[in-house]
């Protein structure tokens, strides 16, 4: 009983109530939450405090930063599900003005970001190659891949092109998928000179993407996922794309406490943990998990394989 007026106590408040809304959208600070309500910080973190006490609401740091996220899925949901029957989101004016400024939150940092790609586009490959060695991780890459036909292949986030270089001789299909101009300049130019006019390449969103359901065998994304704002989204939409048996590959930097990749690289995460994959992994419904781990840099690479379960109903899990 203690915890069901815990519950109901701290949802017995129109901002409570509005910040349990914005963190089904995705992760956001204290000080992104204070910009969308129009509140102070410290009045937020009163009531993050509140929702955080009864379970509705997880912190997670990472470096100087504290993100929030929805409390367990076992506590939460239930809610979630009567608020949605009990609601009237067309005539709630809070939460449609809300949602507007937390599209502006979700600009400012797409825009950061591609502000960074768009200075930084000729010297991509450069500043991956400061880390592992790429040459590692692009074995390590053949690898995992090596063992069965690569088909129907989509590299999400593909920049300046450098997996489907690797891996589109071996593919019976390549599609590059990138939303900076820029880096899709150049990987044309590059694929060009390579000889790979008929690899395929397109502007999309990560999240979004103008590809069929079911209609690849093999997806890729190669240090793309510590760019996302909603890593759950993304690996949600990469499930999507993929066939019967198809292949989820992610290589990506373990969890790490480099803060100036935040401020300085436009990381939107600092790495990740084999348990935060594995969580994401399952909500797609990919069965998998770590395949290889690369030291030796300033950071280490890690490679997480999955393959698309038979049936599968995709759940949405907070980012």
């Amino acid at each position: 009983m203690r915890a069901e007026l815990e519950i109901f106590r701290a949802l017995a408040d129109p901002t409570r109530l509005r910040i349990v809304a914005l963190l089904r959208a995705m992760e956001l600070s204290v000080g992104e939450l204070a910009q969308v309500l129009g509140q102070s910080q410290p009045r937020v973190s009163r009531h993050v405090k509140i929702l955080v006490d009864a379970g509705l609401a997880v912190r997670r740091k990472e470096g100087s930063w504290v993100f929030l996220g929805l409390g367990d899925p076992g506590r939460v949901q239930p809610l979630l599900k009567a608020i949605d029957g009990w609601s009237d989101a067309d005539q709630d004016h809070w939460m449609r003005a809300d949602l507007a400024r937390l599209e502006a939150v979700r600009a400012d940092r797409q825009a950061a970001a591609e502000a960074y790609f768009a200075a930084h586009a000729e010297q991509w490959d450069a500043i991956r190659s400061l880390h592992v060695a790429e040459s590692d991780v692009e074995e390590a890459m053949h690898r995992a891949l090596e063992p069965e036909e690569i088909g129907r292949l989509v590299d999400i986030g593909t920049g300046t092109g450098r997996i489907l270089e690797l891996f589109s001789g071996r593919a019976d299909r390549a599609t590059g998928i990138d939303r900076s101009p820029e880096m899709l300049r150049l990987a044309r130019a590059k694929l060009s000179e390579a000889n790979l006019e008929d690899t395929e390449i397109r502007q999309g969103d990560m999240y979004s993407l103008e590809l069929p359901s079911a209609d690849s065998d093999t997806v890729v994304l190669h240090q793309v996922l510590h760019y996302a704002q909603q890593p759950a989204a993304a690996i949600a939409e990469a499930s999507r794309l993929l066939d019967a048996d198809g292949r989820l590959l992610i290589v990506d930097f373990a969890a790490h406490e480099r803060e100036d990749l935040r401020s300085q690289a436009a990381h939107a995460r600092l790495g990740f943990s084999d348990q935060q994959i594995a969580r994401w992994f399952e909500a797609a419904e990919i069965e998998g998990g770590l395949f290889e781990q690369l030291e030796g840099g300033e950071l280490t690479v890690k490679l997480w394989l999955g393959r698309r379960k038979a049936s599968r109903r995709l759940k949405v899990v907070a980012a």
